[in-house]
């Protein structure tokens, strides 16, 4: 998800740029027949315009997996009613499950499922604060993408993890990735990818601007 841009021009620019990027979509790689392209196109358009007038845009890949519906469909985009990837729904609600990293604002830092620190901006690339949004029953193994079957992994892990389902914990434990990260560390960061650093409400400290 990428934030709104700066005030250049007006809501209604902003949802016209959406559309125009979901138009330049090829949506018969999708396996769809015309109708249901179509609809899909026109249910795409409307969520983006909805969601321009709340402050935020999202990329063709993120609108795929926010599970946009088409007449006819079971909820999935492709006709499915279990998409591949979480709904963009369920990874809000599931990174809101995780453990919250105690003094840092949770909707910027957590702990996986074995204690690894992550960090919210980090998805699905190979650092240690990295992380995934897991199946924790795999997908290939008839796993749903719920918010019941879904964790926040830290991405090294869930590499290892794979789609085996007879793994125990201290295996994973052993497969991550550490690293030595301070709050200093932790403030550069929060600037480099959101321009301020914030603290939880309970730590005490200062926000600083």
């Amino acid at each position: 998800m990428r934030p709104r841009k700066p005030a250049t021009g007006s809501k209604s620019s902003d949802a016209a740029s959406s559309s125009q990027q979901w138009s330049s979509f090829d949506t018969s790689s999708m396996g769809l027949t015309h109708d249901r392209a179509s609809a899909l196109g026109t249910a795409a358009k409307d969520r983006t315009r909805n969601l321009a007038e709340e402050g935020v845009e999202l990329s063709i890949d993120e609108l795929i997996d926010d599970h946009i519906s088409y007449p006819g469909g079971s909820g999935g985009v492709v006709g499915s009613g279990n998409p591949r990837t979480f709904p963009y729904g369920v990874k809000q609600q599931c990174w809101e499950k995780a453990d919250v990293l105690k003094g840092r604002d949770p909707d910027r830092w957590r702990r996986d499922s074995l204690g690894n620190i992550v960090f919210r901006k980090l998805v699905g690339c190979p650092g240690c604060l990295c992380h995934d949004y897991d199946h924790i029953i795999p997908y290939s193994k008839g796993g749903k993408s719920t918010l019941e079957n879904c964790q926040v992994l830290q991405a090294a892990v869930n590499r290892s993890k794979g789609n085996k389902t007879d793994i125990s914990k201290s295996y994973l434990i052993q497969k991550s990735a550490y690293c030595r990260i301070s709050g200093r560390d932790m403030d550069l960061l929060e600037l480099s990818a959101y321009g301020n650093i914030r603290r939880a409400h309970d730590s005490g400290g200062c926000n600083i601007q």
